[in-house]
């Protein structure tokens, strides 16, 4: 299966903000275990480069081949390439930038820009945009995502931000293809406390409500 095919089968994209090494990479495993084939590492804009490439290359070294890993937080051209050369399959980004999409597009990535308006959105699907991430769909609410998809149902979009266990049924069943979901799965307490049998169950409760 391509990376486009694996991420709306897992439909789950765990988010890896700020966490790197062992610990990534065994919460990752334990996320796996649950269900979850596409990880994306953020880049932290006040951090350096090297923590997210790093974390893409280990993370694709070390999950299963039926896994996907991407980049997260991609603003510049710059981050496409360091993106690319770690390994990375997407990218997403909390913006609608054409230099991006089209650099990610060019690179043979899969692209997931950020919109919240309808015009940024039919802007990022006309640059070339694979799916659209609707951001902060928790915060715009169930209700403006219906509002906004009922014109472009053409677009595919993902919800991202405030996704939750009970809220995750309701914007599948209006459309969502996919849902980038961070703190939840990557639950600070539980890998501080090695409790990874924590993060299999949250992973499996997710599929438990959208299956």
């Amino acid at each position: 299966m391509d990376t486009l095919g694996i991420i709306k089968e897992s439909k789950l994209i765990a988010i890896a903000r700020g966490l790197y090494g062992s610990k990534l990479i065994e919460a990752s495993l334990a996320l796996y275990r649950g269900g979850v084939r596409a990880f994306e590492v953020t880049f932290e804009q006040d951090k350096s480069i090297g923590l997210t490439t790093d974390a893409i290359s280990r993370l694709t070294e070390n999950l299963p081949a039926d896994t996907v890993i991407g980049a997260g937080t991609v603003l510049s051209r710059s981050q496409v390439n360091e993106a690319r050369n770690a390994g990375a399959r997407f990218v997403i980004s909390p913006n609608t930038d054409k230099a991006v999409i089209e650099l990610t597009k060019q690179s043979g990535m899969v692209s997931i820009p950020g919109a919240m308006t309808p015009t940024e959105i039919v802007n990022a699907h006309t640059y070339g945009a694979d799916i659209v991430k609707l951001f902060p769909a928790g915060v715009l609410g169930l209700e403006y995502f219906k509002a906004v998809r009922a014109p472009l149902a053409h677009i595919p979009l993902a919800a991202v931000a405030g996704i939750t266990i009970n809220n995750i049924r309701d914007f599948y069943n209006a459309g969502a293809v996919a849902f980038g979901i961070s703190s939840t799965l990557y639950n600070k307490k539980s890998i501080a406390e090695s409790d990874y049998n924590a993060l299999i169950k949250t992973a499996q409760r997710f599929y438990e409500v959208l299956n």
